[in-house]
């Protein structure tokens, strides 16, 4: 079985942390590195599964990475000459382009970008996916939440491919978070 190197990941790791620093996960306290393991763990997890994931170490890596170059100061640059240019050109293509337009047209060039990696960054959009399909903010409107839905749906359609595991996952977590779209409670309903 084709795994991930440990040395690998510590240094992706310790990078992340330090990067995102005082970031928090939104609406929390705790430490946002917090949703980094979490779509780390979605990748291991899927590689543990799939003896067929050809690069391990660029899977892991994009997905403690992934946010480096859309949240913080980090660019691709730095990421090339610490990680290789594999890993920084996966952290790109799953970094959205502000300068594209609407957060849709983002996320179509987004995933075309994505479309456009191996497969390994490929896992880490499904697997990023996965961990944010939880109970939507409560600030968010009906048609965020309809939104955010539709493209979850979109994000399996485009990358399902990449691997049967993720694929499935997301699938469930898709279907799990449709009970968001038509019931959230309005403010008067709730107090």
């Amino acid at each position: 079985m084709n795994l991930w190197q440990q040395d690998k990941f510590i240094t992706a790791w310790r990078f992340a942390c330090q990067a995102h620093q005082g970031q928090a996960l939104p609406g929390t306290e705790l430490p946002y590195v917090n949703h980094l393991a979490n779509v780390a763990m979605e990748v291991m997890s899927a590689i543990a599964c799939d003896p067929q994931v050809a690069n391990p170490d660029l899977a892991v890596q994009c997905a403690l990475l992934h946010d480096t170059i859309e949240d913080t100061q980090i660019v691709h640059v730095d990421l090339a000459e610490r990680f290789g240019i594999a890993v920084a050109d996966g952290v790109q293509a799953l970094s959205k382009n502000k300068k594209v337009g609407n957060k849709k047209t983002q996320m179509k060039d987004s995933l075309d970008r994505i479309q456009r990696q191996p497969r390994e960054v490929w896992m880490v959009k499904l697997a990023d996916r996965i961990t944010n399909l939880q109970t939507p903010p409560g600030h968010w409107s009906m048609d965020k939440i309809a939104a955010y839905h539709d493209e979850a749906k979109l994000i399996l359609t485009c990358l399902r491919p990449a691997n049967e595991f993720l694929g499935t996952r997301l699938e469930k977590k898709i279907e799990a978070y449709t009970r968001f779209v038509c019931t959230k409670p309005s403010l008067a309903q709730q107090g």
